[in-house]
């Protein structure tokens, strides 16, 4: 089957990573992902990777702590997972590249968009790391960016639930999932999906956005095929 998309954001928060665990590292669960990457770029898929570092630390929640300081740690915490995925990759095959926003030439390169873009069309996957180098933005942010940046058709938002439902599905059963959405949607009814400000770059750059589970191995190339599971977040038709 032929994908739907040629090149790709798959944002990956840090507790993907750390599996049930819910903290650090899980190996098993980087391979899995390493694996659905794989199979996605054997159909030709480029793939660029956007990862958190919610795992390790998160800036937003340090109380008593400088905001720039703790989101600098935030961001040094992406690097370590960016690595890390970088390993499982390698370990099956796949050639990779890191790029940081914050420059640390010993084990990954600056992000420089038109050498992403090169990495890219060579088939490389490309993992960005450390955000957006500036404190106050999350890496949802980075994701929308960077998908601009390199003209991504689509950021695949990868997490622990199924979709976007209008509550927590964790906390309330009867909370009801969402198949389709707009991005002015998302913003006045203030589903979580991704931060205002990712809303607003994706809304302004026309990027769609796909929010589905990592739990069940496969979906990643489920997306990229086009089948309908997850929420699919795009702007009003009416608009059009």
């Amino acid at each position: 089957m032929r994908p739907k998309y040629k090149r790709i954001i798959l944002k990956l928060s840090g507790e993907a990573l750390s599996g049930e665990k819910g903290f650090g590292l899980d190996q098993k669960t980087i391979e899995s992902i390493a694996d659905q990457i794989k199979e996605i770029t054997e159909l030709g898929v480029e793939v660029a990777v956007v990862v958190g570092g919610g795992n390790f630390w998160r800036g937003r929640s340090s109380k008593g702590m400088d905001r720039t300081t703790a989101d600098y740690m935030g961001m040094l915490a992406t690097v370590i997972n960016a690595l890390a995925l970088q390993d499982a990759l390698e370990n099956i095959g796949m050639l990779t590249r890191v790029q940081t926003a914050i420059e640390m030439r010993q084990i990954a390169e600056p992000y420089i968009r038109r050498r992403a873009i090169r990495h890219l069309e060579k088939g490389r996957v490309v993992i960005f790391a450390a955000g957006t180098g500036n404190p106050y933005f999350s890496t949802d942010t980075t994701a929308s960016l960077r998908a601009a940046e390199i003209e991504a058709e689509v950021i695949l938002l990868a997490k622990k639930v199924d979709g976007v439902y209008d509550s927590d599905p964790m906390e309330n059963p009867s909370a009801t999932k969402f198949d389709e959405l707009t991005y002015i949607e998302v913003l006045s009814k203030g589903l979580k999906v991704m931060d205002s400000t990712a809303t607003s770059l994706c809304m302004d750059n026309k990027i769609p956005i796909i929010v589905f589970s990592l739990k069940e191995p496969g979906n990643i190339k489920k997306v990229v095929l086009g089948k309908k599971i997850g929420t699919y977040v795009k702007e009003d038709t009416l608009c059009n």
